[in-house]
């Protein structure tokens, strides 16, 4: 497993996040992937997905705040 080089955005505390009970976050791997903090849906949404996409078992479904991403967007190597 790769370490964390670097948050992607801004921190929690900073999207409005007090209590850590709504904490979305990506991070920057050291091998150049990202890891993302989010809500697991998919039981909910795995059977929704388009005919072209798959999921492995060790793989989830998470959703994130639009805000988390919109306010990482600035920080997102080209590539």
């Amino acid at each position: 497993m790769s370490q964390i080089i670097r948050r992607i955005g801004v921190p929690p505390s900073a999207r409005g996040s007090a209590g850590g009970g709504n904490c979305p976050d990506i991070f920057e791997l050291a091998d150049g992937n990202f890891a993302v903090i989010g809500t697991d849906v998919t039981q909910k949404l795995d059977e929704e997905l388009p005919p072209d996409a798959s999921r492995a078992d060790y793989e989830r479904i998470v959703v994130i705040t639009r805000e988390t991403l919109i306010r990482a967007k600035a920080d997102i190597p080209e590539a």
